[in-house]
């Protein structure tokens, strides 16, 4: 196993994009390819290092970028500010995200007919959004996400297949929230499943919130690792 990495720069709806790829370069020819959605903060360390780990279990993954080149933040009062911009125009969101796989279906490590999409908090959302808007992927897989709809009507039915990796006391999806995605997902027609984990809330896939003491927020190893299995089986499963 030889996994590498390439800064990809695409152009996008409101100017370029910046992101990395990673691929297995032991690998002879194109395999299926997953998009890495990042949290509030944009594109960093720690998606390259998750689009890696696609790598090595036989992926090709593109770890993007939605806010812009150079647009990235820190945790702190301005830490929404992009994400903030993205909320409040869902569709820019979306062709955003249309762009970056593109992008990654581009790639001649891709097999560009299975392309799927996971995606962290802020990245939740949009694996959400990319299903719900009928972009090409065969399926999402949402981790700690946020589950307000968009300002258009779903595609129906939901063509990709969706797995939710929710922490049940998350804070920012409470249980009413819950049941309401399901129920939208089921009159979309979507094949989607809901995996809540307790004990666990916000972010709990994020280690740089190991020690948080905000209520509801913070990594949870068992969540991580539990979480991360459900998704090697359901890519599995999507891709097979």
């Amino acid at each position: 196993m030889t996994v590498e990495r390439r800064t990809l720069i695409h152009d996008g709806p409101g100017g370029q994009f910046e992101g990395v790829f990673a691929w297995d370069s032991a690998v002879a020819g194109p395999r299926p390819g997953v998009l890495v959605i990042p949290n509030i903060l944009g594109q960093k360390e720690e998606d390259n290092l998750k689009a890696e780990a696609l790598a090595a279990l036989g992926y090709a993954a593109f770890a993007c970028d939605v806010y812009g080149q150079g647009k990235r933040t820190q945790r702190g009062p301005d830490a929404s500010r992009y994400m903030d911009e993205m909320n409040a125009d869902r569709a820019l969101l979306r062709d955003r995200l249309d762009a970056s796989l593109s992008a990654l279906k581009a790639q001649a490590e891709v097999d560009a007919d299975k392309t799927a999409a996971i995606g962290f908090c802020f990245g939740g959302k949009c694996v959400l959004d990319m299903a719900r808007s009928g972009l090409d992927v065969l399926g999402g897989v949402s981790f700690h996400g946020v589950y307000d709809r968009p300002d258009y009507d779903n595609v129906s039915p939901i063509a990709a297949k969706l797995l939710i990796c929710h922490g049940w006391d998350d804070p920012l999806g409470k249980p009413e929230t819950v049941v309401a995605l399901g129920q939208e997902l089921t009159e979309s027609g979507a094949d989607w499943q809901i995996h809540a984990y307790g004990n666990a809330g916000h972010a709990f896939t994020d280690r740089s919130m190991k020690g948080s003491t905000t209520p509801g927020v913070a990594y949870e190893e068992r969540a991580d690792r539990r979480s991360w299995r459900a998704m090697t089986d359901f890519l599995r499963e999507v891709f097979a």
